[in-house]
């Protein structure tokens, strides 16, 4: 059912979207311009051949990227969609603008370059994902990793993205750096951006998920919600050998109470079989509000 909203919400989005386009493009403007480009560290990305062309013969990085965005994104306008496509365009042309013209205005880090390295990591990372977080993209990779997915549906997007961002990072340390330790750095760079935007999209709320095959599951229920104060859901299940008729307890939690809640099951039945999976996100009662 499509759903119809007032001039005033679309306007109110709009100027989010603005407003979050502008603060993500400082993140990455600064983690890119004032860290990763003054201690000549390798990036992934369209960023990472803008800075190439930087070092090699000193072009802007913000409208080398989006030149270099123009015909990747009019190949993948098809795959893209009119939407997303439209509101990229409008997230690169601002993240460019602000690495030209912003970034400059604040001193260069000169200082230890493993310092340099995290916070190009960490700064990059926040500003991706406050733009993923709006639906939109800075262009250039993104572009090519959605168009390549549509036609080879058996890759998936982490070999697509691991496969580009490892081409050009190897490209950026034998054309510019030419050393072993700038490698390393492109490597915690980009492990670190990685890390940074799943914990900021996914894992601020990220726990843990418990499920327990037992015969005490009753007590075992209860003794979680003394000690922890996580509640629980029951469910029932059967064996496929024994046909018996099971009661599977299911218990969402942090990180640090799955210790105390593996304890407990041990303590009641040493014989329960407990499953322990990462949850990306919880919401509800106790956890991140809907």
């Amino acid at each position: 059912m499509k759903t119809s909203h007032s001039k005033s919400w679309y306007i109110k989005k709009w100027s989010l979207d603005i407003f979050v386009d502008i603060l993500g493009g400082i993140f990455i403007a600064l983690g890119t311009y004032n860290f990763a480009a003054a201690a000549e560290f390798p990036m992934v990305g369209v960023n990472g051949i803008a800075l190439i062309f930087y070092h090699l013969w000193g072009l802007p990085i913000g409208r080398t990227a989006m030149l270099l965005n123009i015909p990747i994104a009019l190949l993948c306008f098809k795959v893209l969609g009119r939407q997303f496509f439209l509101r990229s365009v409008r997230t690169i042309l601002i993240t460019s603008f602000l690495m030209d013209y912003a970034a400059p205005l604040f001193p260069l880090y000169e200082g230890d370059r493993m310092l340099a390295a995290i916070c190009t990591g960490i700064l990059s990372g926040l500003g991706f994902a406050l733009i993923y977080m709006r639906d939109s993209s800075t262009g250039g990779a993104d572009f090519i990793i959605l168009s390549l997915k549509s036609f080879r549906p058996h890759l998936t997007i982490g070999k697509i993205s691991f496969a580009l961002d490892a081409g050009i990072v190897l490209l950026g340390v034998l054309i510019v750096s030419k050393d072993v330790d700038s490698l390393i750095y492109g490597i915690i760079i980009s492990f670190l951006l990685s890390t940074v935007v799943d914990k900021v999209m996914y894992g601020i709320s990220a726990g843990k998920l418990a499920l327990i095959v037992t015969d005490y599951a009753p007590q075992v229920a209860a003794e979680i919600d003394r000690t922890t104060g996580r509640g629980s859901t029951f469910l029932k299940a059967q064996g496929s050998y024994s046909r018996e008729d099971k009661n599977v307890v299911l218990c969402a939690c942090n990180n640090k109470q799955m210790y105390g809640i593996r304890s407990v099951v041990k303590e009641l039945d040493p014989n329960a079989f407990i499953i322990i999976m990462e949850s990306n996100e919880v919401l509800g009662e106790g956890f991140k509000p809907h």
